[in-house]
């Protein structure tokens, strides 16, 4: 676990799991993210599978019901255990551990595929380098990431902490390609309900 705030922490001024303690936050919506769905739909996912940056597990449920492996990861432990809780309630195999996205390598094991959705954008410039080089350390070469992300370019109003196309793609540049990056939306319970998002592809190499 990390022993400072992260920068979401900071400027929301309050931690992680206070967002779960509370009830639901406005980014769980009670279902996987219809970007998240259709990639599962086109076989994106393969192998083992890390969801990093879980909450409450829907995302790791829908590539679960795939028949795959899933680790799902996640600061807040109140989000973990909710997503145990769901798991257990739905007869579900996937597995949900507290951990901190920026020490991955504390796993101590390996994936063939990770999912980031909604995390990338909470991170600064510095965490973003140190949280890349984290999952760098649990993504076996030739395997996929993929991140969906809030987007700085609409149409409509952008989410909170909106990243750059250049943003996203500049942690990136050693040890991964970047083979795609598309505009998508991250649906929210938030007025407007979806925001623009990048749905980006990406290659351990």
């Amino acid at each position: 676990m990390s022993g400072r705030p992260t920068s979401h922490e900071r400027r929301s001024g309050q931690a992680w799991d206070v967002s779960y303690r509370a009830g639901s936050p406005p980014w769980d919506i009670g279902e996987p993210q219809p970007a998240i769905r259709t990639l599962a739909s086109e076989g994106a996912f393969a192998g083992t599978v890390l969801d990093a940056g879980c909450g409450t597990g829907e995302n790791a449920f829908c590539v679960a019901a795939l028949g795959l492996s899933v680790l799902g990861v996640d600061l807040a432990e109140s989000a973990v255990s909710k997503a145990r809780e769901k798991a257990t309630a739905r007869g579900i195999d996937a597995d949900f551990v507290v951990a901190d996205a920026l020490h991955l390598e504390r796993l101590e094991r390996t994936f063939d595929t990770v999912l980031d959705c909604g995390l990338f954008h909470t991170f600064d410039d510095d965490e973003r380098r140190d949280y890349v080089r984290s999952l760098a350390s649990v993504t076996r070469p030739g395997g996929a990431l993929h991140v969906l992300c809030f987007s700085d370019v609409g149409p409509g109003d952008c989410g909170p902490h909106p990243v750059s196309q250049d943003e996203l793609r500049e942690p990136f540049t050693r040890g991964w390609r970047v083979t795609s990056v598309k505009p998508n939306r991250i649906h929210t319970r938030l007025e407007p309900p979806s925001f623009p998002a990048w749905l980006a592809q990406i290659e351990r190499v």
